[in-house]
């Protein structure tokens, strides 16, 4: 009997029992889809989350007070703060700075004739725009050094700050009320699409002079937001930056004062924790596979026992015991394979299915595809070899006397 004899055999006797047949591949069905869209819906989240930071800049460090390390008690020298002059000192000793800019921000109540808007007020210096890729404008444009210098009230909304004020009308030249005080709106910042607390879309920028000395009564930064000329330098920079505050910013145990957060760090982490959350999520889905795997060889010991008067006459016409054993071990693998089909195609459907419920971009993995029918082939192999083994080993004389 060659291949597709088998092939036809096998499936004309999976056919000949097509609810329990059915009933049967389920188990594999739902195994090969949950793994295919857990791994898919993982990997969307993934991107989803890298996305969300590079919004927020690219080739960017961040340096911040680190609280954690400050000692009122020990004296002024030991308060985490940083001023005006750490940035100039950066700009001096850290060639690797492309773009750097003091920042604070508070949140603020902002009025646009009667309606009222909560959102981020960031005052920054006009270069904020490249470090936190803003330069695409809906809108207007930004305001310049010479606004920052004499600290004039001119604001940019993020996307979502305009239309909760001005919903699709012309804001340029309009007048809003932050802190009851008037700005100017001069340009929007186009639609970015990032999410969660510090979501570019939710902010309104204002000049950083204007933020420290008539809004937000500040004298200390709330960060200092750094560009560098590539992302492979990033780390280099990040060392050099460390030892340019840490002369200044150290508390009376030596300890930094500031902490950097690197962003490439964060996407790397940000990876790691999501593929370590999609390999668990899959290992969880392919135990249904190994439970469609019990359901494979508890239907293949029943077929076995169905079908011992027709083994026995194959045996007596001279039907060799390899053939049986690969007989039944082919109608087992064919089964899982069938299954694993199917399985595919409903976890694809799971993955656009749920990624368009969760607003991440559906990710179909070709790997994970593979490794998923494959296993569902070698668990169709494992389960179905006793009852094969079984089968093969049935004495013909013993098995056309069964009844």
């Amino acid at each position: 009997m060659n291949i597709a004899d088998a092939i036809g055999t096998a499936l004309r006797a999976i056919a000949a029992n097509k609810l329990r047949s059915a009933l049967t591949m389920l188990g594999v069905v739902i195994g090969v889809g949950s793994v295919i869209a857990m791994i898919g819906i993982g990997e969307g989240t993934k991107k989803k989350s890298v996305e969300n930071i590079q919004v927020m800049g690219t080739n960017m460090l961040t340096v911040m007070p680190n609280w954690r390390r400050g000692n009122v008690a020990g004296g002024p020298n030991d308060i985490p703060t940083l001023k005006d002059e750490d940035v100039g000192d950066l700009k001096r000793s850290v060639p690797l700075i492309e773009l750097i800019t003091g920042s604070v921000g508070a949140r603020a109540s902002v009025k646009f004739k009667n309606i009222n808007y909560s959102t981020q007020i960031s005052g920054a210096q006009p270069q904020v725009a490249i470090i936190r890729n803003a330069t695409k404008m809906h809108q207007g444009t930004w305001y310049t050094m010479e606004d920052e210098a004499e600290a004039n009230r001119k604001a940019v909304l993020g996307f979502l700050a305009y239309q909760e004020l001005f919903g699709d009308d012309n804001a340029i030249g309009t007048t809003i009320r932050i802190k009851n005080q008037t700005f100017e709106v001069i340009g929007v910042v186009a639609y970015k699409g990032g999410s969660g607390m510090w979501n570019p879309d939710d902010q309104i920028y204002i000049p950083l002079s204007t933020a420290k000395t008539r809004l937000l009564g500040r004298t200390n930064l709330d960060n200092i937001v750094i560009q560098g000329v590539s992302a492979e330098l990033l780390p280099i920079m990040q060392q050099q930056v460390e030892e340019t505050l840490g002369k200044k910013r150290k508390n009376a145990g030596g300890e930094p004062l500031f902490r950097v957060i690197n962003q490439g760090e964060w996407i790397e982490q940000m990876e790691q924790q999501t593929r370590l959350l999609s390999t668990l999520l899959a290992g969880i889905a392919s135990v249904s596979l190994l439970v469609g795997g019990i359901g494979i060889m508890n239907i293949m010991l029943v077929s076995v026992t169905e079908r011992t008067r027709e083994i026995g006459l194959r045996k007596a016409i001279g039907a060799k015991r390899e053939t049986i054993l690969g007989q039944f071990l082919l109608e087992s693998v064919v089964m899982c394979t069938v299954g694993g089909s199917f399985g595919i195609l409903m976890g694809l459907s799971s993955v656009a299915f749920v990624a368009q419920a969760l607003k991440v971009p559906p990710v179909i993995n070709s790997t994970a595809i593979i490794v998923a029918f494959g296993f569902s082939a070698a668990v169709g192999l494992f389960f179905g070899l006793y009852p094969a083994l079984r089968a093969s080993r049935l004495q013909p004389i013993e098995a056309l006397r069964y009844e």
